[in-house]
């Protein structure tokens, strides 16, 4: 006679260690893709002919070296995977004193994102950065850069378990820290949203997070959805200032919509040219939740690297952190880098 309990008991452990696979996938995927995308960086579209290869980046990042998008990311990954919550002001001060940390070496930090870390001391706050931020976009009329949604994904492990109205103010508050217009704020809630249903369930649903979005505003981001899931779109369809949000917003999405597996996607990001390692990075995350860390190529994930001295293996073991609110993982899994798909 089988036990009902204990297979009730395997269902959730294997339940449990997808989720956890894809969550992990959500950071390794975005940095692979980051790293992947680094040398076609500001160059043209490329044929559904050419493979993209890890290559030396356009700013000088070695092959396999993860640029400003997934070092942004990892100084909000270090404040979840110690348990902290990004309600707490004192976790934002950290993450911006990280990100000042980071830029004074980086090989290149986004123009809009370097402005606003220039305006700040050593000791600045959230309060500090979102002032900052918000008078940066009021004399220019526009803070719309992809900076803020790049980074975005580890946003949402911290918020697994949590609701989806917190996620969504946890987000915009990470993205006003240095990107003050709305369009930042509804593409990062979006984008988590749209992670939190990848990593729960296996499946991408980005039409299903709209209700998210202030209504005056939903019916302009469900046209641009739509836009950017239609049967044959390409990422190239949307190269064109694609170093705007919406538009870095729409290339990801299309990448991902139209993949028949993670390095499908990731491949699709970079070909459709532009800011093309922010694109990938982006695609990534949510690629990721979707397909999970098992299913990246051993050859992407064997060389990748980057700020702050980390690697493949340490940024999982972050990841696993941030999805457990700073716990480690009882059973002791190895700390070789995850399980890979040849």
């Amino acid at each position: 006679m089988v036990d009902m309990t204990e297979r009730r008991v395997d269902s959730r452990t294997e339940a449990d260690e997808a989720q956890l696979d894809r969550a992990v996938g959500t950071v390794l995927a975005s940095a692979a893709g980051d790293a992947l995308g680094s040398q076609y960086e500001f160059g043209p579209a490329l044929p559904n002919s050419m493979t993209p290869a890890f290559g030396v980046g356009y700013f000088g990042h070695a092959a396999g070296e993860w640029t400003d998008d997934t070092s942004m990311a990892v100084a909000i990954l270090n404040r979840l995977a110690s348990g902290e919550t990004l309600e707490d002001p004192l976790a934002l001060a950290e993450i911006v004193a990280e990100w000042r940390g980071w830029a004074r070496t980086a090989k290149d930090v986004g123009v809009q994102t370097r402005g606003i870390l220039a305006l700040l001391s050593d000791d600045a706050d959230e309060h500090a950065a979102r002032v900052a931020s918000e008078s940066a976009h009021r004399r220019s009329g526009r803070s719309g850069g992809n900076g803020s949604l790049m980074r975005t994904g580890p946003v949402a492990l911290g918020y697994l378990d949590r609701s989806p109205d917190e996620l969504v103010i946890a987000a915009g508050r990470v993205a006003q820290l240095t990107h003050w217009e709305v369009d930042n704020v509804d593409a990062c809630a979006l984008w988590c949203l749209a992670i939190r249903h990848a990593v729960r369930t296996g499946e991408p649903d980005m039409r299903a997070q709209l209700s998210a979005v202030p209504s005056e505003r939903r019916a302009r981001w469900a046209d641009l959805v739509d836009a950017a899931t239609a049967p044959g779109v390409h990422p190239r369809d949307f190269q064109a200032d694609n170093g705007w949000v919406v538009r870095a917003f729409q290339a990801a999405l299309a990448a991902v919509a139209g993949a028949a597996s993670l390095q499908d996607a990731l491949e699709r990001a970079v070909r459709g040219g532009g800011d093309t390692d922010t694109v990938a990075a982006i695609a990534g995350s949510l690629a990721g939740a979707v397909w999970g860390a098992s299913a990246l190529p051993a050859t992407y994930t064997q060389n990748l690297h980057g700020w702050p001295g980390i690697d493949a293996a340490h940024l999982a073991d972050l990841a696993r952190r941030a999805v457990r609110h700073g716990r480690g993982d009882e059973r002791k899994p190895s700390p070789d880098a995850p399980p890979t798909a040849q």
